[in-house]
């Protein structure tokens, strides 16, 4: 009996051991990058009640563990520096070491942001040269919950070196170390992407509800999860691997997935990546993801400014710069001009440059017909950083594509008037203006002939229309197109007719392989 009561009591005494112990943020830790120039909260947990006092760079702060255990404060703002130490104490004591202040930036979406340094161009010189003690990396493990997290684990900072960087984003990298050569402050770089994620994903569920215009959307994918059985995804994975250890014959077959704890479920990535991060002090967010929406365009001009403004109001730093990069190029180019569901999707996307502080790169010249994970991220950090730094950091230098700005139409010809222009437009490697079709009232495009009349300007024709009143351009998946400014920056593609698409209208989710060809 007296061994019992001992045991008893030495359990309790542990209990409030542990519930006293103060805690942070996993984000937070040695070797982290603070955002420069503004105020950044810390937060964490304690026993309620307790206080906590947390210094940092000869400032100290002092809070107490509010009701449910949580604490937080905002440091006072800091300029580019270090390193420094903070100390958090409270009954116990947390120091992190060798903390810098500089520039910090979230690199996230799917697996073309995900796609690491070792895989991608000239790997193996960039990481030889990889030798930054002031870039520090920081990847989020990725975990679909249907319920909003608080914690992430077995993820550090690390400072950027040929051991550390292998895996980690190469847009974000390559981006990352642009900045940090030219603003000669330190780089904070969180990694927050995953492969084969949808848009809606990356969404907190409410904002969907709240904002999204079509139920159904909604209704459907919970119709899905139901649906979805472990016996279907355990039939469905014996179906896979049979179908691998045959050579892979006849039809290809997606790696197995559960929908129900995937990356594509509304919010299952917002909920298990972004939401424990959410109100770490950043300067801005780099997105690549499109592929996993293709054949829902038009819906991706709906979606893509709820999830861009929901993140906004939960970080709590105002309309802070969010930019993407446009979905590539794959297939082989076509024929004739025909329905693009790449065209679509690229549309989509643009369409959210209505937002404050959004920025677009294009990436459609540097895809690749035979491979969805084009290598040269080198040039997607480049644009990226040549973006930020125009718009983000206020350098005199042209970030922006050119853009369509309107039309004229001319008799049997039809001048197109671009914006963003820096040093005027030219046709990449050959005399011949390529990616142009146009179409009369029929709604028949075909391809036509173009040529550069000023600065600015481009006029379009062809002979097998008299009476046109549409032009479109790199209206492809794989689009023959090679229109650019002369400072390397391919011209954006477009149309100037509002005529029906066939992504318009589709507000369902798709039904994909996860339920079709398990639910037998």
């Amino acid at each position: 009996m007296r061994k019992q009561t001992i045991f008893i009591t030495m359990l309790c005494l542990c209990t409030f051991i542990l519930q006293a112990e103060v805690k942070v943020a996993n984000i937070f830790g040695s070797k982290m990058v603070l955002q420069r120039n503004q105020k950044n909260p810390i937060w964490g947990t304690a026993s309620i009640g307790e206080k906590i006092k947390i210094s940092i760079a000869g400032q100290t702060y002092k809070t107490v563990a509010n009701k449910n255990g949580q604490w937080r404060i905002k440091l006072n703002s800091m300029k580019a520096g270090g390193p420094y130490t903070m100390i958090i104490k409270g009954t116990n004591k947390i120091i992190f070491n060798d903390i810098l202040v500089g520039e910090v930036w979230i690199c996230t979406g799917q697996s073309n942001m995900q796609w690491s340094v070792e895989d991608s161009n000239h790997s193996e010189l960039e990481l030889l040269a990889a030798d930054y003690p002031e870039i520090r990396l920081f990847t989020i493990p990725l975990v679909a919950s249907s319920k909003p997290q608080t914690e992430i684990r077995d993820s550090v900072w690390q400072a950027c070196t040929p051991k550390s960087l292998p895996k980690f984003s190469a847009a974000g990298y390559f981006f990352g170390k642009r900045l940090h050569k030219i603003l000669g402050v330190p780089i904070g770089l969180i990694n927050a992407s995953w492969g084969a994620s949808s848009l809606e994903t990356w969404i907190p569920r409410d904002a969907i509800e709240e904002k999204y215009k079509h139920p159904e959307f909604l209704e459907d994918w919970d119709w899905r999860m139901t649906q979805f059985t472990d016996k279907m995804f355990k039939d469905y994975t014996k179906q896979y691997i049979a179908w691998e250890n045959a050579g892979k014959p006849g039809k290809k077959m997606r790696p197995p997935r559960d929908i129900r704890i995937g990356q594509n479920a509304p919010a299952n990535a917002y909920n298990g990546v972004i939401n424990p991060v959410i109100g770490y002090g950043i300067k801005g967010s780099i997105w690549c993801q499109g592929e996993g929406n293709l054949g829902r365009g038009d819906q991706y001009s709906e979606l893509f400014p709820i999830m861009i403004n929901s993140w906004r109001e939960r970080w709590g730093q105002g309309d802070f710069p969010f930019y993407w990069i446009q979905i590539a190029s794959m297939k082989e180019p076509d024929l004739e001009p025909k329905t693009s569901s790449w065209a679509e999707l690229r549309e989509g996307m643009s369409k959210t440059l209505s937002l404050p502080n959004t920025g677009e790169v294009i990436s459609m010249d540097k895809g690749e017909g035979n491979f969805i994970h084009y290598r040269n991220k080198q040039e997607m950090g480049n644009r990226l950083s040549r973006l930020a730094l125009d718009e983000a950091y206020g350098y005199n230098i042209e970030g922006k594509s050119p853009r369509y700005k309107s039309m004229e139409i001319k008799g049997n010809k039809i001048i197109i008037t671009f914006n963003n222009i820096d040093q005027g437009l030219y046709a990449f490697n050959t005399n011949t203006i390529k990616g142009f079709s146009m179409a009369g009232a029929d709604q028949k495009f075909v391809w036509a002939e173009a040529k550069i009349i000023s600065e600015n300007k481009v006029e379009i024709f062809s002979n097998k229309i008299k009476n046109p009143v549409a032009v479109r351009y790199a209206w492809s998946d794989k689009p023959n197109s090679n229109l650019y400014d002369k400072n390397d920056l391919p011209v954006a593609c477009f149309r100037t007719d509002t005529w029906p698409i066939a992504s318009e209208g589709k507000y369902l989710s798709p039904r994909r392989y996860e339920y079709n060809n398990t639910k037998k």
